[in-house]
């Protein structure tokens, strides 16, 4: 055995008080091959990219657990009725009415969950960035201005009760709207497409913000990605959106 010096246990002690104070490095996180047809994109930035407004630990659960489960829950659903994955997610979430009542509200709630987060994820991203061009222009004409909209924006989020979703629509046409969903529904389940939203569940908050959703309403504005806001809008008025 060999023998601990005391010069040794300095240089040993040393590393691990090093280590310990070293900054904790997040990987971006890859969902696992999914065991049926539906799969969830990479979050396309670490989880702790959108500290210190959204927290790394909050960003691991909700889409590590929460996301992933809305997922295998639809896999699940899929191995006996493969027709709910032969369509656009946004196709089938506008026809609901015709699924199989035993899985409607099964896929409603799954499927609705799947698609608003898909969407969440990519209108997020590291602090930055301003609505510009034919975002601004379009945030002017129809809602008032960046400010007014961004009040009238947080005030619907704090009223949806419970659990659900407050989204900005946008018509073919590019004009905009802000809309409040109950629980996974979409405005997809409507026809209407979503330009961005923002998850008012408290697992999107909760660990970071407690009961305060007014402060992490305030706080989504500093990661907004607004390129990828641009980027919808003009698939939006191409016809071309999808989820």
């Amino acid at each position: 055995m060999p023998c601990l010096t005391r010069r040794t246990l300095i240089e040993a002690t040393a590393g691990i008080a090093v280590a310990a104070l070293a900054p904790r490095i997040v990987l971006a996180q890859t969902a696992p091959p999914p065991a049926g047809p539906f799969r969830q994109d990479p979050l396309p930035y670490a989880p702790n990219a959108l500290e210190p407004s959204i927290d790394a630990r909050t960003m691991e659960i909700h889409y590590g657990k929460h996301h992933a489960a809305y997922v295998a829950n639809l896999n699940a659903v899929a191995k006996d009725n493969p027709q709910i994955a032969q369509m656009p997610v946004e196709q089938v979430l506008a026809k609901l009415g015709e699924l199989p009542d035993a899985i409607r509200t099964n896929v409603r709630n799954n499927l609705g969950g799947h698609a608003n987060h898909s969407m969440f994820w990519q209108v997020m991203g590291p602090p930055g960035h301003r609505p510009e061009a034919e975002v601004a222009a379009a945030i002017e004409r129809d809602l008032g201005g960046l400010e007014k909209f961004q009040a009238d924006f947080d005030a619907a989020g704090l009223r949806v009760f419970g659990s659900g979703w407050v989204f900005v629509t946008v018509s073919r046409d590019g004009k905009l709207a802000i809309e409040t969903r109950p629980n996974q529904d979409s405005p997809l389940m409507d026809g209407k497409r979503a330009l961005f939203g923002n998850d008012v569940w408290e697992h999107a908050y909760y660990l970071q913000y407690q009961n305060r959703r007014a402060d992490y309403l305030k706080a989504w504005w500093n990661v907004v990605n607004w390129p990828k806001v641009a980027e919808r809008y003009a698939a939006a008025k191409a016809g071309a959106l999808g989820i």
